[in-house]
């Protein structure tokens, strides 16, 4: 039976059992993120359903925040099937066209639905300045992280 109800839990997306998990124990966004020593956007964009899967330093903070294991929080994510990843070139293509603002008809090319773009910025050892141009899949796990 405790086997049924892992397999139940784990449909559950990282969104909803995070924002469940911290209502349950009593933490806002904002308190997570202190108890986790994670930024509040970090806990926004998780919660939002902005990241499907999580470096294993941030899925550590959050479990311990969420006073977790980082396995039970492992199996709500969504790794993307690297089988389902396109050339190299298409996304070179993808990545170019954020960085131009080009995004008005930017699709997934996974399975064609609307792809969430964003530049993150970034400075390297120097202080120098780096635009890193990110995207998700509304649909399915297809991201591009940088």
């Amino acid at each position: 039976m405790s086997t049924e109800k892992k397999i139940k839990k784990s449909d559950m997306s990282l969104a909803q059992f995070v924002s469940e998990t911290r209502e349950k124990i009593g933490l806002s966004q904002t308190g997570l993120a202190k108890k986790s020593s994670l930024p509040i956007k970090t806990i926004e964009e998780i919660e939002s359903g902005e990241e499907l899967f999580l470096a294993s330093t941030i899925r550590q903070k959050l479990a311990r925040g969420l006073k977790l294991n980082p396995a039970d929080i492992k199996i709500h994510e969504k790794h993307p099937d690297l089988s389902l990843l396109p050339e190299t070139e298409q996304i070179s293509i993808i990545k170019q066209r954020i960085l131009n603002h080009d995004v008005e008809d930017l699709r997934c090319p996974v399975c064609d639905s609307k792809l969430v773009t964003r530049i993150a910025k970034m400075y390297d050892l120097e202080d120098n300045l780096i635009l890193v141009p990110k995207a998700r899949c509304e649909k399915c796990p297809f991201q591009i992280k940088g």
